[in-house]
């Protein structure tokens, strides 16, 4: 028997799972990020506490974003753009989920790439035609996932990972958003 390893502690994630069923409060995730403005329109975003399983908790390593923009808006580009940062979310849990779905599946994964594009009229954050959103048009995800499976069982991975993503419904979906001045 062929044992199937893509990394993913399956069983952890089951057994998460049942003991959230009958502990819904504990499933009660809090994520946090924190910007400083540095100039111009570049910023540095830090991650590390959030709120889980019913305490507060750290990641082991503080994460460091700097967002900007490019040259050509006549900026410094020290960093991607801040709604560049919403691809990497996309394609980061997209990948994610089909590494988990394969593995929960006995499917061996030999390469996953995930290719994100997002097309922008940025004629709306400019303010040159309020009829223009100021957000995404659209975006594509191409994957190309070499594994031990047939077409149909790859895009049944890729389907379950879309199904499960809280990038893709955060992205697909209406989400409450409030914004404050302390």
């Amino acid at each position: 028997m062929t044992v199937i390893d893509n990394g993913v502690n399956v069983q952890a994630l089951l057994d998460a799972r049942e003991v959230l069923k009958d502990a819904p409060d504990a499933a009660q995730f809090t994520w946090r990020a924190s910007s400083t403005w540095k100039e111009g329109v570049h910023s540095t975003t830090r991650v590390q506490e959030f709120f889980g399983l019913g305490e507060e908790r750290s990641h082991n390593a503080e994460a460091v974003f700097d967002a900007d923009h490019p040259e050509v808006f006549a900026a410094t580009d020290i960093g991607i753009t801040p709604i560049e940062y919403l691809l990497v979310g996309l394609a980061s849990c997209l990948t994610a989920g089909v590494a988990s779905v394969a593995q929960n599946r006995g499917i061996q994964l030999r390469s996953v790439q995930a290719t994100v594009e997002g097309k922008h009229d940025i004629r709306g954050i400019l303010g040159v035609d309020s009829d223009v959103r100021n957000g995404f048009n659209g975006v594509k995800v191409t994957f190309a996932i070499d594994a031990d499976a047939s077409k149909q069982d790859i895009d049944g991975l890729v389907a379950q990972s879309q199904k499960r993503s809280a990038v893709f419904d955060a992205l697909t979906n209406p989400t409450d958003v409030t914004v404050e001045v302390a």
